[in-house]
């Protein structure tokens, strides 16, 4: 006769649940509900989240290989554009060090807006003329 389906029931994780799943910190999730960006509900003893708002939220997420300065993607690597960490990462040195060249002038970046581009160029530049020039002075060192 008349079928009743029942009503699909909500998936509620807890705020520890939410950070292990978008593999963050309880602080990075329950910084995100207080400023609005992430939907919870407090039940008397504890913060739980809606799955969907969960993922509406994992969508919508600040992650800076999409930062923007004046309608600009930063950090375009399809044009040879990189952070500091990205370059630090693909000559496969400490970011510390990209920094320090980037300030004693060895390495050329400009800043837009508070973040540092540099060239793939430049990072090509830098390697051949200071760090394959390191590795040279240690080969000779240990010879």
């Amino acid at each position: 006769m008349n079928s009743i389906e029942p009503a699909e029931e909500k998936k509620f994780v807890t705020l520890s649940e939410a950070a292990k799943i978008n593999k963050v910190t309880r602080q990075a999730i329950y910084v995100a509900i207080k400023q609005k960006k992430l939907k919870a509900y407090k039940n008397p003893t504890r913060w739980i989240i809606d799955m969907e708002d969960l993922d509406q939220y994992k969508k919508m997420k600040y992650s800076r290989s999409k930062s923007m300065h004046n309608g600009e993607l930063l950090f375009d690597n399809k044009k040879g554009y990189y952070s500091i960490q990205q370059a630090a990462k693909l000559l496969k040195v400490p970011y510390q060090k990209i920094y320090y060249a980037t300030r004693i002038g060895l390495l050329k970046a400009c800043r837009k807006g508070s973040a540092w581009i540099v060239h793939i160029d430049n990072i090509k530049q830098y390697q051949s003329c200071y760090l394959n020039k390191m590795i040279s002075n240690i080969d000779e060192d240990v010879s």
